[in-house]
């Protein structure tokens, strides 16, 4: 049946979406997509001080193991990765920290033999949550 509507006919049974239903989904989604960043956000942060923090621990354990070859911590972290004299290779690679930086390497360490450190997000010496350092003695 048709009926007449201004100056155009339209079928009663024509299907389609008000414009007000299209806006009550639109508000569900931009709802659904706050909750999500708000709760995935803080998890990329405490990943990333989790991945440095097993990066450190598998430094530390290949210095433990140029030590025990050569009797003495290597002088650079560089020297974890290169064979020389048929030994060597301690580490296929030398990571750097979640933010792009290079790990720190004191030998000797102020807090043990050695330490191993990132200075966190913010790249420097200090700081608290995101910012804070994470190390080998602590």
């Amino acid at each position: 049946m048709l009926k007449n509507i201004g100056n155009s006919l339209r079928e009663d049974d024509e299907e389609g979406f008000t414009l007000v239903e299209l806006m009550v989904v639109i508000v569900i989604i931009g709802l659904l997509t706050t909750l999500v960043v708000i709760n995935v956000l803080p998890s990329q942060d405490v990943a990333m001080r989790k991945k440095a923090e097993a990066d450190i621990a598998t430094i530390e354990q290949a210095m433990e193991m140029y030590r025990l070859e050569r009797m003495t911590y290597p002088p650079t972290l560089a020297m974890l990765t290169e064979s020389t004299d048929g030994r060597g290779g301690y580490i296929r690679r030398l990571p750097d920290d979640p933010w792009g930086r290079p790990y720190g390497y004191a030998n000797p360490g102020s807090h043990g033999p050695i330490d191993i450190w990132s200075y966190g997000a913010d790249g420097a010496e200090g700081g608290e949550g995101d910012n804070a350092d994470i190390t080998n003695w602590e």
